[in-house]
């Protein structure tokens, strides 16, 4: 196993014992992360985080194998949780990739299937609208505003 495959695999062994300290040495200061919602820069990835964790006390996170292809490192990785705002049970498949400088994730891309993950969130609505930017759009909102709310409290 290459380093920076064994830096993701202690990123996301970390991230299944919700240990934010041990997740927050495996990112370099300058790291990007993006998904359908997020579009994050340094600090902002660990809040994310810690907000995620602390929010999602059923959260489990399993992980796949860990590989290189074209020089980035690959994994998917599943997410189990209640998702806080409607009590809706939600597993997401994610596919997760990095990119590294310094010895540490300098950008992190997930992506998952935001109509399926609507759908299993917002129930109806998620089904209904998950296809639409109207919803992908409001959805990024309000985690923006969720996320800028927990960091000040």
């Amino acid at each position: 196993m290459s380093p920076n495959e064994e830096l993701i695999t202690k990123f996301y062994t970390a991230f299944s014992q919700k240990n934010i300290a041990e997740m927050a040495a495996c990112y370099h200061e300058d790291a990007t992360f993006r998904d359908p919602i997020f579009y994050l820069k340094g600090s902002q990835i660990m809040d994310m985080w810690k907000m995620l964790i602390e929010r999602g006390t059923d959260m489990e996170i399993t992980f796949g194998k860990v590989h290189t292809r074209k020089n980035k490192v690959e994994v998917t990785w599943n997410a189990s949780y209640s998702f806080s705002s409607t009590g809706q049970q939600v597993h997401n498949t994610i596919k997760a990739s990095f990119t590294f400088r310094d010895g540490k994730i300098h950008s992190h891309h997930d992506n998952f299937n935001f109509h399926q993950w609507a759908g299993q969130a917002l129930g109806w609505s998620g089904k209904l609208l998950g296809w639409s930017s109207f919803l992908r759009n409001k959805v990024r909102k309000q985690a923006m505003e969720r996320l800028l709310a927990y960091t000040s409290e």
